[in-house]
């Protein structure tokens, strides 16, 4: 990727592309990939850093959404189905199959009223037993047919699922049912990837994090470098709201009336719990709560779990704080399920949450809101001589989808032609990298001999970054210092990071250019250390990166529940 100061220069002097993306989400970005794939440029801004909104606190599923199923959405389900299988092949070093088992408390229960879901006729959530949930699955199976990497579905009785989890499950469980997802272990790291290809395709492309869409006056839009406060104004002939959560404060500085978005916010917790993750195996459990709700829990590390989610209501889009009430919460609804589980906030070594973009609902469960998307178009007017094209709604899972809907309105609109699909087209470090779990092993084994780095830590850069792993390999052979507080992470490998994705902050490397704050790795050490690479590379000064690591360490304690001693 370019240099940030480089696409600053760019806003300054160059004649700049005619469509104008707010929102470097996922969905933002996306449509940012689609069009460059196209060779058609864009510019997009984002206020904060890219994927540092929603798409940073998903539960890191890529799913087809089998409780939307309980909500009517089948062609949502259909089209997540779809693309979780696509992600399989196009991210294969993040997006990795997830078994997922379901607890069942009984085998009849709820089946009218699933049907009556089923059908539309309601939208209410409801108890679910095996015979529904089994045929809710049949469904799912038949829907994940296009491009299918994973078995089907199956139902066990509980005897049958405890001999498999050693006991686990709690007495009430009369059956389990086991179907094949996937999940994602570094949702920002795919979007990052996702604006490097794109700029690589389309050089005329020009993505910039930190800068934020001010109000528009007579089609001409101001952008504010957050960092130095300079301004720059642009006139857009489309303009692209990908906003998310923010959707509807970018819609009222373009001089919109009303609210598009009634979001919810959904928090998660990272526990370490070694008994718990060694049980948990290679399993998700998704199970219902008492108020019929969604929970999730499966393994991250030999010592590291996931915990969620919660669904509250929320009209602040940075309301990205997990409440000790939550925490209560998805440890009390867990206990049913996993009785002899102990959890304690001891255990928690990072929490996170986010604020759902959702369609706005005035009233009703928030588990029967769509998750479907949708495109809202506003035509030009005299004083704001542009179209605004609105994104609402959308997951993670089906971005690729929403973009392509969202890019061949935009090349209608500009009198272009549709070049390609990208349906097929690779991600990031998935270029290069074989598919199988046994052959990638051997392309890291490969990697080490060439370059005389240990097959052990080539095989860690291959699951953290696929075939871009020879990247760092290279600057670890040519810079093999290690840090004195940090092992799994290298000064080289830091450095990289900061030189070729568009660091602005310490914070970028803590909480999305690594996981090292999900790792629960922090610590005034580790910040200093990680500090100082971060300030030579990026050129700032004492007082400037003494500035950095307080202001990352509050926000991983404050925000993030993480004990820096």
């Amino acid at each position: 990727m370019r240099l940030r100061d480089e696409m600053l220069a760019r806003l300054r002097t160059a004649k700049l592309p005619e469509i104008l993306i707010i929102g470097g989400g996922i969905n933002g970005v996306g449509v940012f990939r689609d069009l460059a794939a196209q060779g058609v440029p864009a510019l997009l801004v984002e206020a904060g850093d890219f994927a540092s909104g929603t798409s940073a606190a998903p539960s890191r599923l890529i799913h087809g959404g089998l409780r939307y199923l309980e909500t009517g959405e089948a062609a949502l389900v259909r089209e997540s189905l779809t693309e979780r299988n696509l992600l399989l092949k196009n991210a294969c070093h993040v997006v990795r199959p997830l078994a997922c088992w379901v607890p069942l408390r009984s085998w009849l229960g709820g089946t009218l009223a699933a049907g009556a879901r089923l059908l539309r006729l309601t939208r209410v959530p409801g108890p679910k037993g095996a015979v529904p949930v089994k045929l809710g699955l049949m469904l799912y199976d038949v829907f994940g047919r296009a491009h299918q990497t994973m078995p089907d579905h199956r139902l066990m009785t509980a005897a049958q699922a405890r001999r498999e989890m050693g006991g686990l499950l709690g007495p009430d469980i009369r059956a389990v049912a086991e179907y094949y997802d996937a999940r994602i272990s570094h949702p920002e790291r795919l979007v990052m990837e996702l604006v490097a290809d794109a700029e690589a395709d389309c050089p005329a492309s020009v993505a910039l994090n930190y800068v934020a869409a001010g109000p528009q006056d007579g089609g001409a839009v101001t952008l504010t470098d957050r960092l130095t406060g300079e301004t720059f104004t642009v006139r857009p002939k489309i303009l692209v709201n990908a906003a998310g959560a923010w959707v509807d404060e970018v819609q009222a500085g373009l001089g919109f009336n009303g609210r598009l978005i009634g979001g919810t916010r959904g928090s998660h917790l990272v526990l370490r719990h070694a008994e718990l993750a060694r049980d948990l195996g290679d399993r998700m459990l998704y199970f219902e709560t008492d108020d019929h709700r969604a929970c999730l829990i499966y393994r991250l590390s030999d010592d590291r779990v996931l915990l969620g989610t919660t669904d509250i209501r929320s009209d602040d889009p940075g309301d990205k704080f997990c409440t000790e009430a939550e925490i209560d919460y998805l440890f009390a609804v867990l206990r049913p399920i996993l009785p002899g589980v102990r959890l304690g906030r001891e255990h928690i070594v990072f929490a996170f949450a986010g604020v759902r973009p959702l369609p706005r609902m005035q009233a009703g469960a928030t588990g029967a809101i769509s998750r479907d998307h949708r495109i809202d178009e506003f035509a030009p007017s005299s004083d704001r001589p542009f179209t605004t094209l609105t994104l609402v709604g959308g997951k993670w899972t089906t971005y690729r989808a929403f973009a392509a809907q969202v890019t061949d309105r935009l090349l209608s609109a500009t009198g272009r032609s549709r070049l390609t699909g990208t349906e097929g087209l690779a991600i990031g470090g998935a270029r290069g990298l074989p598919f199988a779990e046994a052959d990638r092993e051997i392309w890291a084994e490969g990697l080490a001999a060439r370059a005389g780095v240990s097959p052990a830590r080539c095989r860690q850069l291959t699951q953290r970054y696929g075939s871009r792993a020879a990247e760092v390999v290279a600057a670890e052979a040519a810079d093999p210092a290690r840090f004195a507080s940090l092992g799994p992470y290298s000064p080289a490998e830091i450095a990289l990071i900061c030189r070729t994705e568009r660091v602005v902050r310490l914070e970028d490397i803590f909480l999305r250019r690594t996981l090292m704050g999900f790792e629960g790795l922090a610590s005034r050490e580790i910040l200093a250390e990680v500090g100082a690479v971060a300030a030579r590379t990026l050129g700032w000064d004492g007082p400037r990166l003494a500035e950095e690591i307080a202001r990352t360490g509050s926000l991983l304690q404050e925000r993030h529940r993480m004990g820096i001693a």
